[in-house]
């Protein structure tokens, strides 16, 4: 922890500059997730709409995939040269790749091009996010004050939901305003679009950023990595840990979001046959319970330690994740509609989900080194978010494709979550208040 705490003013500057840039992220990453249904007749060839679904998906799922590169350039990047640099270099880019979607031609304007250039677009949203997730995280809590860092920076883990929740606002007062013949010819565009506006603003905030305080004291001791990569993976309690954090909280927290916040979204239109607008507004309803859930399950791990707040999220989730999709089979379909009943379903997985991110931003900075924290948090964290998290909607789907059978491939975040809930409660830590300098 920094000698001195920051001003008050600095720390309200930190934390909206911070988690704006982080919504933005959010907002521009998942607003492809939110029109992934879509994208398959738009973008890939027509006459098979499950092949388009799953180029959809699996184009989303590429963006996850190089995520780790992202985060191993950015980390390695921000443990050298500092974090506000970085913040920058990684929002410009997110915000440009996000704005050039929203002006790519169809493939019925350009044919094989236009998916290939949506592909090479979401390999760099892929790269940024990989960089700006994690590195948020450090920079935030090492501005955090002891005792109340569970709760001081839940706020960041906020901007998921946020920016789900704004991209899906908006597609539902769009596909509420527009016909679908015009939505699927321009009004998908918007959200997109807006995007340049967001990123302006984001820039104004950022550039005003002050640099973390623990790396001022790090290079004020000439003790910054000059390799933090390499420090990373020859220091044994370092590499642990990142397994830890790979196999337990980032693996379950990416598994249950994706879960909860954007595979439900396509399980209730794709499978349930849901019509597009009532199964966003249900998820999105969903979306606002995470709010208050979230802090005050950051608020709890201040109060009792991180490692019991999350060591329930993993075990509620791994245990209801397959009777709760059963449920909303049942009451999402169109003949058998009861939209309390659905909500109901989706609040389980939001109580997991805030299990796992109230505490996560504080515990993900205090698993690690000064030194090294940066890429120590980055790499195992978007390995688990994009390898396992990012690839669940496909791999989801294709097992339930695969089999016949829309519920088979629950098992996947099923299993990897009881894992993960195994590996917690062998191997983690409490980490809670542990100093942030050394």
């Amino acid at each position: 922890m920094p000698s001195s705490q920051p001003e008050r003013r600095t720390q309200r500057q930190v934390v909206v500059a911070a988690c704006f840039g982080t919504f933005l992220e959010w907002y521009d990453f998942l607003t492809f997730a939110s029109l992934a249904t879509h994208f398959g007749a738009l973008f890939f060839p027509a006459g098979d709409p499950v092949a388009g679904l799953l180029a959809s998906l699996g184009t989303f799922g590429v963006g996850m995939v190089v995520r780790p590169l992202g985060a191993a350039l950015f980390g390695s990047l921000g443990d050298r040269h500092g974090r506000r640099t970085i913040f920058l270099v990684t929002i410009v880019l997110m915000g440009a790749a996000t704005v050039c979607i929203g002006l790519l031609p169809t493939y019925a304007q350009a044919g094989l091009l236009a998916p290939a250039l949506l592909l090479l677009l979401r390999i760099v949203q892929g790269l940024s996010v990989g960089g700006e997730i994690g590195g948020a995280a450090v920079y935030l809590t090492e501005h955090a004050p002891t005792g109340r860092r569970g709760l001081y920076t839940s706020v960041l883990q906020l901007m998921g939901p946020l920016g789900m929740l704004a991209s899906t606002l908006q597609i539902v007062v769009l596909q509420h305003f527009l016909s679908e013949t015009d939505f699927r010819a321009w009004g998908w565009r918007i959200p997109f679009l807006l995007s340049a506006l967001l990123l302006a603003i984001s820039i104004k905030s950022r550039i005003n950023l002050h640099e973390s305080p623990v790396f001022r004291q790090l290079r004020a001791r000439n003790a910054v990595a000059k390799a933090p990569l390499r420090d990373c993976f020859t220091d044994r309690q370092t590499l642990g840990r990142m397994a830890l954090l790979f196999f337990c909280i980032s693996a379950g927290g990416s598994l249950l979001f994706f879960s909860s916040q954007v595979y439900t979204t396509v399980f209730l239109k794709a499978v349930a046959k849901l019509d597009g607008a009532t199964a966003s507004f249900l998820v999105m309803l969903s979306t606002l319970a995470l709010f208050p859930l979230t802090i005050f399950c950051g608020w709890l791990s201040d109060r009792i330690g991180r490692r019991p707040v999350l060591l329930a999220g993993l075990l509620l989730g791994a245990t209801s994740i397959f009777p709760l999709f059963q449920g909303l089979l049942h009451y999402g379909a169109p003949e058998s509609l009861d939209k309390g009943m659905v909500i109901l379903l989706l609040l389980v997985l939001a109580v997991a989900l805030a299990c796992i991110t109230g505490p996560q931003t504080a515990t993900l900075a205090e698993l690690f080194p000064a030194r090294t924290r940066y890429t120590a948090v980055a790499l195992p964290h978007n390995l688990a978010a994009g390898w396992i998290g990012g690839m669940s909607p496909l791999v989801v789907t294709w097992l339930g494709i695969h089999f016949d059978n829309p519920l088979a491939g629950l098992w996947y975040p099923t299993g990897l979550l009881i894992l993960a809930a195994v590996v917690g409660l062998f191997f983690l830590p409490e980490v809670k208040d542990r100093p942030l300098d050394q």
